[in-house]
């Protein structure tokens, strides 16, 4: 795969706002008509809580809870669909329904909602991946991500704070890397330009290398030939002799 796989569309800006906005509209639906959607989360081990796995992904508890989750959205989704556009689709899906399963089974009793084990999906992907294709754009982009989003491995543990859902947070990180290993990228390389980037590249070989020696002196500079001289347009073979005539001036003498 070349160099230039990665290409920007309406995509790479359409899918996270309408993502996040639709979880603005779901909050909005439930303050605007007051409603309480908490009941649709993931209850583990019920058979009724199992319609969280769908439908908590887009409930909140309040709007900190919202604005905390909607930030990431924004930034990791637009990084999948710029980077993984084939697999975007897919990553968000699958990672919505395993990560809630996991959480239905480990999670403790009670209501699990919020998008944050998307995020944990996102990032476990968007990091292990990355490491997986060792791809310098997609290892970079793996280090950017763990740079910017690195503290949020505290919160896969318990105990850390008792009213996030650590359960949800590890089974995102979880889902996360097994999408990464079970979703193959192409093998991405670099365009080659110069003869020096082939990998069968021979300095000795190459006439301007040879030119240098080992501690990077001309050497063996070429000698430059001179082109033939252009013969004349017209040209003869009879020799031409010349004769040299002193200047004469005749003298006369003025009329009366």
């Amino acid at each position: 795969m070349e160099d230039n796989h990665f290409k920007y569309t309406n995509s790479v800006i359409g899918l996270p706002l309408f993502f996040v906005l639709f979880l603005w509209f779901v909050y909005w639906l439930e303050i605007r008509f007051d409603f309480d959607f908490v009941e649709n989360g993931i209850f583990p081990r019920t058979l009724s809580g199992l319609q969280g796995i769908i439908f908590s992904p887009f409930i909140h508890a309040d709007i900190e809870h919202l604005y905390n989750n909607s930030i990431p959205l924004l930034i990791l989704l637009a990084a999948l669909q710029y980077f993984y556009t084939k697999q975007s689709m897919a990553v968000i899906g699958y990672g919505i329904v395993l990560s809630g399963l996991i959480t239905w089974v480990i999670g403790r009793d009670s209501y699990h909602i919020g998008a944050s084990s998307l995020i944990y999906v996102l990032v476990s992907f968007i990091f292990f991946k990355g490491i997986q294709t060792k791809y310098y754009r997609l290892v970079a982009l793996s280090l950017a991500v763990i740079l910017v989003y690195g503290g949020m491995v505290w919160y896969i543990f318990p105990k850390v704070e008792e009213k996030i859902s650590w359960e949800g947070h590890l089974a995102g990180l979880i889902t996360g890397f097994v999408l990464s290993i079970i979703y193959k990228t192409p093998e991405y390389k670099k365009i080659i330009k110069y003869d020096w980037e082939h990998p069968d590249f021979d300095p000795m070989q190459d006439k301007f290398m040879q030119r240098f020696d080992e501690n990077g002196n001309f050497v063996n500079i070429p000698i430059v030939e001179l082109d033939d001289e252009i013969p004349p347009y017209y040209s003869s073979n009879y020799s031409v002799d010349y004769t040299i005539v002193e200047n004469e001036k005749n003298e006369s003498k003025p009329e009366s």
